[in-house]
């Protein structure tokens, strides 16, 4: 049915019932599965005025976000170990995590993607956006959207 399956995690609450979902449902397929963290490339600031960061302090909080990201997937890594299911820990630098998420299922050939909702409704979607819904919309691979 699946060969791999690829499970996007920000390693919250929320993430972390996709991630074990997905761990399910790889291990009763066989499939291999692919834990994907995004990480934005640079930090932005959205306050007019704000101070700018120095490229030293650029680096920093841009190793800080990787060495985070990299402990989320291999959690993820982990967890599936513990059901014998080989996990492909990945992290993705993009300030658009859809079109990351979408690219590197295409790159690794992932024949699912599997992610988690927060079910935003009114002003807070405006606002906040749905990555869940870009994926929607954008993938040409099956996704399984949970929440």
């Amino acid at each position: 049915m699946y060969q791999r399956i690829l499970v996007a995690t920000d390693g919250s609450k929320l993430s972390n019932k996709a991630v074990k979902d997905a761990i399910e449902l790889a291990a009763s397929v066989g499939a291999e599965l692919i834990a994907l963290k995004v990480v934005p490339r640079y930090p932005q600031s959205y306050f007019e005025g704000s101070i700018p960061l120095s490229s030293d302090d650029m680096a920093r909080v841009e190793k800080q976000w990787t060495d985070e990201g990299q402990q989320v997937v291999e959690a993820v890594k982990n967890a599936g170990a513990a059901k014998d299911v080989k996990v492909k820990p990945i992290i993705a630098r993009s300030d658009v995590v859809s079109d990351a998420l979408i690219a590197a299922a295409k790159k690794h050939k992932a024949d699912l993607i599997v992610m988690a909702s927060h079910g935003r409704k009114g002003v807070k979607r405006l606002l906040l956006g749905s990555e869940t819904q870009q994926v929607l919309t954008h993938s040409q691979i099956p996704v399984l959207v949970l929440r």
